[in-house]
Formats: C-alpha cells, structure tokens, sequence
C-alpha cells in the first residue's frame, strides 16, 4: 500500500473545528477538505470528519481516492476557458502559455497542481467558501473538451463507432446533387 500512496499528491485545503453543544457540554470535532491527484491529469477531493485533525484527514483521502476524474489537458495547459459554478461559487479557468505558472487561490492552486496542470490562469468569482470553491472547480475541470473530441461530435461519429485513422484526414469535400 506505501506504493500506491507514494504516487498521489495530496493537499489539505480546509480543516475546521466543528462544536456540537450536547447535554454535558461542548463536543469537538474536526472536519477536512483534501484534494488528491497523481500529477498527470487524475483529481479528486474529499471531506472527512473526526475527533481529531489527522484521523478527519485520512478519512477525506480516502473518499478522495475514491472519486477521482480524469482532467483533459492540452500540454501543460487546460484546452479553453471555462466556467464552473456550484452554489455561489464561480470559477473561471483560462489557459496559459507555457512557463506562466498556476496563478490561482488556496483552493483552485491546489486542485491544478494535483492534476498536473502547471500553466493555468483562474479567477473566482463569488463565494471564498472552499467547499464551493472546490466544487465549482471540479465542475468546470469536467466540462473541458478536446479538439479531437469536437470533431469527432461534429461529425456525427456515435461511442459504439470506430473512427479510423485515415478518416479524420481531412480533403477535398464531397460533391452533393441539390
């Protein structure tokens, strides 16, 4: 298990300290949001809850490992701008040309180094809340498309078909009757 633990890269974003006031007093509890990626496009986050700090941080690893995507890169950049939103939380993402960097926040910084993004502009928009933030992070990572697979939706090619090589050659259109 210490392999597959050495290959994530994993950055707590939040923890807080959650107080339930019970009949004899106040019970403290700590809850975390973890994000874990393997640097080369896979991402996901978590959040645990636990009595202490370490235990609520491995408990949100774990469910982050559970729930990982896969992110669409274009290099080292993410293919085009794009918006996530999830509550009051707004997200912009636009690629960068190489060398720039990850110009992001707390939350945002920490989903694109775990995705291997290394060139990202981003900016957000509403909310600070970090869970939100997260989210609406995720939620624009997921709506990003390569070009190969605008094409391929533009050409009416459907998941069960295969698509050659020599297809997507372009050439001289075909000539139509009207």
């Amino acid at each position: 298990m210490s392999d597959r633990d050495s290959q994530f890269i994993d950055h707590v974003v939040n923890i807080n300290r959650v107080t339930k006031v019970v009949k004899g007093g106040k019970n403290f509890s700590f809850s975390a949001l973890v994000v874990v990626g393997d640097g080369n496009g896979k991402v996901g986050f978590g959040t645990g809850k636990a009595r202490e700090v370490p235990q609520a941080i491995r408990k949100a690893t774990e469910a982050a490992r559970r729930v990982m995507i896969t992110v669409r890169r274009k290099g080292t950049t993410i293919p085009h701008e794009v918006i996530g939103h999830f509550g009051a939380g707004r997200v912009l993402l636009r690629p960068a040309s190489p060398g720039t960097g990850v110009i992001a926040g707390g939350a945002v910084r920490a989903i694109a180094e775990a995705a291997g993004i290394a060139d990202v502009l981003t900016k957000s928009l509403g909310t600070t809340n970090p869970h939100n933030l997260v989210r609406a992070t995720f939620e624009a990572l997921e709506q990003l498309t390569t070009a190969e697979e605008v094409s391929l939706l533009r050409r009416g090619v459907g998941e069960t078909e295969v698509v050659e090589e020599a297809e997507l050659v372009s050439g001289p259109l075909p000539e139509v009757e009207v």
